[in-house]
């Protein structure tokens, strides 16, 4: 009988959630949904020498506003198998690695910080480049494998400081199934004995996410490339706990390169090219910086899922936009690519502009009132719907509206005098203000209204398209990029058009 499919995300509050973590996030979402299973948010702050304050909040606000929220877990309400904070669940722990120990499949070691240095020191003198603590070099260390069963318990039975480290095999070979890779094997002589249980009582991140997930009747385990390594023992520790069966299918994910490609994508390169790396602002507790995020960039929240689901999957065909419905429907493991995906900034922004372009006139409207208030215009929604409606074609953000057409709610600031000069001639200034007549005579200030008599006046009058309308823009808009002519006027309507015509021809002439 197959299980009910659970996923979890399950990121470490150790500073803010990166956008390789929100595709994590994400795929694990589009699993769960399509399936008919469950999210569950996971905080594995095991680690707490590494707990940055504000972290976890960050990444409970970062899955709130992408729209993918976990139906179990940390910030989203308790599930069958509360607590979801690791920290929370240290009483938990304790059985398993006392399971291992009993087993011989894990042992306790009391080798101190200064030995443990002095071990590597060692082996890097006899040329060994990466020391570590293994199957060979245990047999050298203070631990159960080498101290008296009597001396083991005197030292446990004073409260000698020490560590519980798995007993990886010697030279055996590890083989599981990757969901996105197929068939991946290691050789335990190349893995060392990992530390499952810390001197102050916390386990490690690999005994914790092995024992949680199986608590927590994970089926998937959908994480980063980074954690390839560290499978075969997650493997292993199934094994020796005796709850093979009831392992989650594994899923590692290809890195988010760099723009060139050259590498994993780094909050270093968003600084140093200038796009966000992270969902929201974060500002740092200690220095105080803020980076900022695709939200405050202007970013849509589901034009911002939709980039991401397609870096590293296609789900065929030439379909780009889609939204989370229609993810949630084509989503599958088997299409997520096994190589890199390089991030295009350019692309990010085009999602935006497709997805802004689809918002309906009156939603955008009222999603700019705040900004239209605060700059001192007054705030009519017909009007501003309007002037969405024709503005939206040319903008990648909502910021990108006012900055570009902040004409249609002040007077023009600047004009472009280079093509100006090159346009208007102050001897057809009788012409234009023939054209300022006839559209104020105008019964009808639609622009399919404009648009007949205005072309009627340049045929009567023997004038060509080119002398009359890119004056006529740069009259009202001050530039020759936006909205038609007759477009402009209609919104502006008939007063307005004609004042600002005038001003224009008036300062024209002046050039």
């Amino acid at each position: 009988m197959s299980r009910r499919v659970r996923v979890r995300f399950a990121p470490s509050p150790t500073g803010p959630l990166h956008m390789g973590g929100i595709r994590t996030a994400l795929y694990n979402y589009l699993l769960a949904k399509q399936q008919g299973g469950d999210f569950i948010l996971r905080i594995e702050d095991t680690d707490q020498n590494r707990y940055v304050p504000g972290a976890e909040q960050y990444i409970i606000d970062s899955l709130k506003w992408c729209g993918i929220e976990p139906n179990e877990g940390v910030g989203f309400g308790d599930g069958p198998h509360a607590p979801y904070r690791q920290s929370e669940r240290k009483h938990l722990y304790r059985e398993y690695a006392d399971k291992l120990i009993a087993s011989e499949n894990a042992y306790y070691a009391f080798d101190t910080a200064e030995e443990l240095d002095q071990m590597r020191q060692n082996l890097q003198a006899q040329g060994v480049p990466n020391p570590a603590y293994n199957s060979v070099t245990r047999q050298y260390m203070k631990n159960s494998l080498t101290l008296s069963h009597d001396e083991v318990e005197r030292r446990l039975a004073s409260g000698e400081p020490y560590v519980i480290r798995f007993k990886m095999p010697r030279n055996e070979e590890v083989k599981f199934h990757d969901e996105i890779r197929g068939w991946v094997v290691f050789n335990t002589s190349q893995l060392d004995d990992k530390v499952l249980f810390k001197s102050d009582g916390m386990p490690t991140y690999h005994l914790a996410n092995v024992a949680d997930d199986y608590m927590m009747q994970i089926t998937h385990v959908i994480r980063g490339e980074e954690w390839l390594s560290s499978a075969p023992l997650h493997v292993l520790l199934y094994r020796a706990l005796g709850i093979e069966e009831a392992m989650p299918k594994f899923a590692h994910l290809s890195l988010i390169l760099k723009p060139d490609g050259n590498g994993k994508l780094s909050k270093r390169d968003g600084d140093r090219l200038g796009f966000p790396s992270f969902a929201l602002n974060w500002t740092d507790p200690e220095s105080k910086e803020t980076s900022i995020g695709y939200r405050e960039r202007g970013f849509f929240p589901e034009a911002f899922i939709n980039f991401l689901a397609l870096l590293g999957w296609n789900p065929g065909g030439d379909v780009e936009v889609m939204s989370k419905e229609e993810m949630i429907k084509l989503f599958s493991l088997e299409k997520v690519h096994k190589a890199g995906a390089r991030f295009d900034f350019e692309k990010a922004k085009w999602f935006n502009h497709q997805y802004l372009k689809q918002k309906p006139e009156a939603e955008l409207a009222e999603a700019i009132k705040e900004q239209l208030l605060a700059k001192g215009y007054s705030f009519d929604a017909n009007y501003v719907a309007g002037f969405c409606r024709l503005m939206k074609e040319r903008a990648t953000f909502l910021n990108d509206l006012l900055e570009q057409g902040y004409y249609f709610f002040e007077d023009i600031k600047t004009y472009d005098t280079e093509t100006l000069k090159k346009k208007y001639k102050k001897e057809l200034r009788s012409t234009f203000d023939n054209i300022t007549e006839t559209i104020s005579a105008a019964s009808d200030f639609s622009a399919t209204g404009l648009e007949t008599i205005l072309k009627e006046f340049i045929s009567t009058n023997g004038l060509k398209i080119g002398e009359v309308m890119p004056v006529l823009r740069l009259a009202l808009a001050g530039t020759m990029q936006g909205p038609t002519v007759f477009d402009m006027m209609a919104l502006l309507g008939k007063e307005k058009t004609i004042a600002r015509l005038k001003k224009s021809f008036n300062y024209f002439d002046s050039l």
